[in-house]
């Protein structure tokens, strides 16, 4: 049944229905409206359809001054409350009640065929809401009886939270044998291999330890000039006013086993 406190809404007003008395139904076969008087109908106004809550109430009212003439609250379709017939889809039974409780069945009809199919699609859309109304309280219902995740904490139970603690220091790279930190390659990258010796046009000075032997300047086969300077005593050289390095050989030598003096 219908609340107090809901309201009540409009879905469907039709201008024109007839009411007809029906003879009482003698065994359990449909209805016919054939067995009615269809000619005379015993009342004719307008009806209006209204929801309030779950429950549907079909009104049929006096079409200029609105008095109700009866209604009939409709808490499913099809039932009871609304019968369709066995030869015409514009003709329905309805159950009245009053305010006393007090019931009777009388028989509907439309003109068009049109407003007979609004009828009927009106109470078969409202009774769909209320079964997909019917379906969602149910499932919330479920969820709620269910039993709950509990995730509070437990008696004596703690929980640590490492705030503001920085990123770790990077470790210092170790140094190379030689005392100098040196990069490693790059990904993928390849190391160049250090010039192999060979022949050049190099100067070679090496020091020798023999006192009594003066510059030697021979020419070898890569045409590269090698002096050998020996650690010659002041007495041998003598005093000189120009560094030796600034005193030029007067002549090329022309062969390697002859000696330039000084």
């Amino acid at each position: 049944m219908a609340a107090e406190g809901e309201y009540e809404s409009i879905l469907c007003v039709k201008p024109d229905v007839n009411v007809y008395r029906i003879p009482p139904r003698a065994s359990n076969r449909a209805y016919r409206a054939a067995d009615w008087k269809l000619d005379s109908p015993d009342w004719s106004g307008r009806m209006r359809i209204t929801a309030k809550g779950q429950m549907a109430i079909v009104k049929l009212e006096d079409k200029v001054s609105g008095e109700l003439f009866a209604q009939a609250p409709i808490t499913d379709y099809p039932g009871v409350s609304v019968e369709t017939v066995s030869d015409s889809s514009r003709y329905f039974v309805l159950r009245i009640q009053d305010d006393s409780g007090r019931s009777a069945f009388i028989g509907v009809g439309f003109e068009d065929r049109g407003d007979a199919f609004d009828f009927n699609v009106s109470l078969q859309d409202h009774f769909k809401w209320v079964k997909q109304e019917n379906e969602i309280s149910k499932n919330a219902h479920l969820v709620d009886s269910g039993p709950k995740l509990d995730l509070g904490f437990k008696e004596g139970q703690t929980i640590t939270l490492n705030i503001g603690q920085g990123r770790k220091k990077d470790k210092p790279r170790p140094l190379s044998s030689g005392g100098f930190g040196l990069l490693p390659p790059p990904p993928g990258g390849k190391i160049v291999p250090p010039p192999l010796s060979g022949p050049s046009n190099h100067n070679i000075v090496p020091q020798t330890g023999d006192t009594t032997t003066a510059c030697l300047l021979e020419l070898d086969s890569s045409n590269s000039n090698t002096v050998v300077q020996s650690n010659a005593s002041s007495d041998l050289w003598g005093d000189f006013s120009a560094p030796a390095s600034s005193v030029l050989p007067s002549s090329r030598p022309e062969n390697a086993g002859n000696w330039m003096q000084f």
